[in-house]
């Protein structure tokens, strides 16, 4: 197969390069909002899947978010693809755990009026090892969850404003460069018709 790998990542590097880039954390930016932009749909639908996307990427929801993102982008006439490549952008290993961090504060700040260091949530190790989600809400879950509302809502507005923003400039861009590139084709025919009829 052309561009594979002579010899295949093992699962260490595999591991690896999802919490580390190979390359550099510019370059996936770059390769994220390249595949953004040249999505095939409207401006708005594009925006509005991102905006689902990145909304998403703030709530408490380990292995569901690409599944809940396409819903939610699809709820609101957005672009299922935008919305599972917004949610790449934002959650990745290495931004879930001050993603998760965050909005606990928010959460525990708007629920109980006082920073989250004041407030411990008991045995939360015993409840994560035997996987008691109806323990877990109150303490943990819920103030994530709350706090992930405003923040995901922020960032999903200001996504949704520069993606539109950008989709927009490009593909006005590239209409552009398709008429100029079909006037010059057409020139070119015409005088190579002309050329023809004078000989």
């Amino acid at each position: 197969m052309l561009f594979r790998r002579r010899t295949p990542a093992d699962f260490g590097e595999r591991v690896r390069t999802i919490i580390w880039p190979r390359r550099s954390f510019a370059r996936s930016a770059k390769y994220f909002s390249k595949r953004i932009l040249r999505l095939r749909a409207t401006p708005h639908s594009i925006a509005a899947g991102v905006a689902a996307g990145v909304f998403v990427a703030f709530l408490p929801i380990p292995g569901l978010h690409i599944v809940v993102a396409a819903v939610a982008a699809w709820l609101i006439a957005g672009n299922i693809v935008a919305s599972a490549l917004g949610t790449a952008a934002i959650g990745n290993p290495l931004t879930f755990p001050v993603i998760w961090g965050v909005t606990y504060a928010i959460g525990q700040l708007i629920l109980h009026g006082r920073e989250p260091g004041a407030y411990q949530p008991p045995h939360i190790s015993h409840l994560l090892h035997h996987l008691s989600l109806s323990q877990l809400w109150q303490p943990l879950l819920e103030p994530m969850t709350i706090g992930a509302l405003p923040l995901g809502l922020l960032f999903a507005a200001v996504s949704y404003g520069v993606t539109r923003w950008a989709v927009s400039a490009f593909q006005t861009r590239r209409r552009a460069r398709l008429a100029e590139k079909a006037r010059h084709g057409a020139k070119a025919d015409q005088r190579r018709d002309t050329t023809v009829l004078q000989s």
